[in-house]
């Protein structure tokens, strides 16, 4: 997004046919990512919600990291639930999309992929 916002930033006033943006919508807009080559973990970004890592096709939110953390620590499906104080079919739905997001089979290859992307310290 950031390096298609910096596009538009230079490519200028759209043609005429095309409606401006409102003056300083785009650069607004722009400081909303990290710089363009940034790491999207990096400290400082708002809502901490994303990992972006190359391998990956869709990021992990925040709380499915949160999760793959626990995986990585060996916690069962019930812990994790009632560290994170939600249901165990909550549980059940992140780590479903966990191993979707890494191409993952079970937990072990989830946990290794994520160590080899440098998702788990």
């Amino acid at each position: 997004m950031a390096a298609l916002l910096d596009r538009l930033a230079r490519a200028g006033p759209p043609a005429p046919a095309a409606a401006a943006p409102p003056a300083g919508w785009v650069g607004r807009l722009r400081q909303a990512f990290p710089p363009a080559g940034a790491d999207a973990r990096a400290p400082g970004r708002r809502d901490g919600a994303a990992a972006a890592t190359a391998g990956l096709v869709e990021p992990l939110s925040g709380r499915e990291l949160e999760v793959l953390g626990l995986l990585a620590a060996g916690r069962t499906n019930r812990e994790i639930a009632g560290e994170l104080v939600v249901t165990v079919d909550t549980v059940k739905k992140h780590v479903s999309h966990v191993l979707d997001k890494l191409g993952a089979a079970n937990r072990t290859q989830a946990v290794a992929h994520a160590r080899e992307l440098g998702l788990l310290g």
